[in-house]
C-alpha cells in the first residue's frame, strides 16, 4: 500500500529531474504530498491498483519503480561511503513480490493459511489456536504483505547464502512484526529460524539541522562536519592540518557514533551538538583526540618496535589502571558479541581514554631512565593499539593529528 502510494504521488506531484538529482528528498516530498491527499477514498483505490499492477508484473508499473529502487540505491552507496560503510548487495522485501506469492501458496499447503470473511489471509499464532493472536500476511485482492514479503526474502536468504545467524536491524516499533516473522517461519518448519535475531533501535529526539525538522543522513553529515570545522578553526591547540575536511569528518562522525552507541539500542535519546561535539568527557571527539595524542607521543618517539621491554618497572598506579583496564578487553568484545549492544565497547575505550590521559601526565617518557622509559613507551603504544582497534569496530576511523 506504502509503495502503491508512493507511486501514485509521483504521477501526480514528481518530476523526473528533481528524481535524477535528488531522489531521496524528492521522494519524501511526494510521500508527504500523496499521505496528505490519501484520505480521500479515491486515492487509496488508486494506491491499492498501482501495486496490484506491480505485483501482476505491468510494464509502466514495474519500469517506475525500478528508477525509484536504482535511483536510490546509487544515493546509498554514496552516503553510505561516508559512514565507511559497505553492503554486498542490496535486496529489500519490495524485491521479493513474485516469491512472496510462492510463500501463500506453501503457508497452503501446509494448511497454515486461513481466510476471513473480508478474504484476508492469515496465519494463527495463538498457543490454543483459537485466532486470539494472528498475522495477516495477505490483502483480501491477493496481494502480499510486508510481512509475506519478509518470509520470502528469509527463505531465498537461507536458499542463497546458508547463513549462520540472520540479524534484522530496525527501530523497536517493528519489534512485534519481527516476533510474528520469525514464528509464521517455525511452523512453516524452518527450524533455521531460531538463529533469525532482531536488533531494534530507538528514537532520537530533539534532533535538528540547520536545513529543518526533518532529519536526512547526509544533512547530519554534512552538519557535524561543520561544526567541528569550526570548532577546529577556534581551537589554539589545533596543528597544522593537511586535511582539514577530512578530519572534521572523521572526528564527527565519531562524535555521532559515540552519542548513538553509548546507551542501549532499544532506549530513545535526547540528541545535543554541544554535547556530542565537547572535546573533554564522554565523547567521540575525546577518543579521536586521546587517539591523535598517543599516536603523536609514538612519531616523538621514532615510531620504534619495542623488543625486550622490562614490564615489571611498570610499578606506578597510573600504570597499573591502564594495564589492568587493556586485560578486560576480550571480555567486553565477547559480551558485546553476545548481546549486539555496542555500548560496552564504548564504555571501555571511554575509561582507557581517561585512564590513558591520566598516564600520559603522570608518566613521562622523555627524561625517563632508559629501560622504564622504554616500558612507558610500550604501554601508551598498546593503549594506542587497542583504542584504534575498538574505535574501528564501532565504524570510527581514528585520526592520527587533531
Amino acid at each position: 500500500m506504502q509503495f502503491g502510494l508512493l507511486g501514485v504521488g509521483f504521477q501526480r506531484f514528481g518530476n523526473k529531474d528533481k528524481l535524477k538529482s535528488s531522489p531521496l528528498q524528492h521522494l519524501f516530498e511526494v510521500y508527504v504530498q500523496i499521505n496528505k491527499a490519501a484520505e480521500d477514498e479515491n486515492t487509496k483505490e488508486l494506491a491499492k491498483d498501482f501495486f496490484r499492477k506491480l505485483e501482476e508484473h505491468d510494464e509502466q508499473t514495474l519500469s517506475l519503480w525500478k528508477q525509484f529502487r536504482n535511483f536510490s540505491i546509487e544515493e546509498y552507496v554514496r552516503i553510505y561511503k561516508r559512514l565507511g560503510v559497505h553492503f554486498d548487495e542490496y535486496s529489500g522485501e519490495s524485491f521479493y513480490q513474485e516469491k512472496s506469492q510462492e510463500v501463500l501458496k506453501l503457508l497452503e499447503e501446509k494448511g497454515l493459511l486461513q481466510k476471513t470473511i473480508k478474504g484476508t489471509g492469515i496465519v494463527d499464532l495463538s498457543e490454543k489456536k483459537d485466532l486470539s493472536l494472528f498475522s495477516t500476511v495477505m490483502r483480501s485482492d491477493g496481494t502480499s504483505l510486508y510481512i509475506t514479503r519478509d518470509l520470502a526474502a528469509a527463505i531465498d536468504r537461507m536458499n542463497k547464502h546458508s547463513w549462520d545467524t540472520m540479524i534484522y536491524v530496525t527501530d523497536k516499533s517493528q519489534s512485534n512484526h519481527f516476533q510474528h516473522l520469525f514464528q509464521i517461519l517455525k511452523l512453516m518448519g524452518y527450524d533455521w529460524a531460531e538463529r533469525c535475531q532482531h536488533v531494534s533501535f530507538g528514537l532520537v529526539q530533539g534532533m535538528k539541522t540547520r536545513r529543518g525538522e526533518v532529519i536526512f543522513l547526509e544533512d547530519v553529515l554534512n552538519e557535524v562536519r561543520s561544526r567541528m570545522l569550526q570548532n577546529m578553526a577556534s581551537t589554539k591547540t589545533t596543528k597544522e592540518i593537511e586535511d582539514p575536511m577530512e578530519t572534521a569528518e572523521k572526528v564527527g562522525l565519531a562524535a555521532l557514533i559515540i552519542q548513538d552507541f553509548r546507551g542501549l539500542l532499544s532506549s530513545d535519546y535526547q540528541f545535543s551538538w554541544d554535547r556530542a561535539l565537547q572535546s573533554r568527557g564522554d565523547t567521540g571527539v575525546f577518543l579521536q583526540y586521546t587517539h591523535a595524542r598517543l599516536h603523536s607521543l609514538e612519531q616523538m618517539h621514532g615510531n620504534e618496535q619495542l623488543t625486550d621491554v622490562n614490564v615489571a618497572c611498570l610499578q606506578e598506579p597510573d600504570a597499573i589502571s591502564v594495564l589492568q583496564h587493556l586485560l578486560r578487553y576480550d571480555e567486553v568484545l565477547y559480551r558485546s558479541s553476545q548481546d549486539l549492544q555496542p555500548k560496552h565497547i564504548v564504555s571501555y575505550l571511554l575509561t582507557l581514554s581517561h585512564l590513558a590521559a591520566v598516564a600520559h601526565k603522570t608518566l613521562p617518557v622523555k627524561g625517563s631512565a632508559p629501560e622504564l622509559a622504554q616500558a612507558r613507551l610500550c604501554l601508551f603504544q598498546a593503549a594506542r593499539s587497542v583504542l584504534a582497534n575498538g574505535m574501528k569496530l564501532l565504524g570510527i576511523t581514528p585520526v592520527t593529528q587533531m
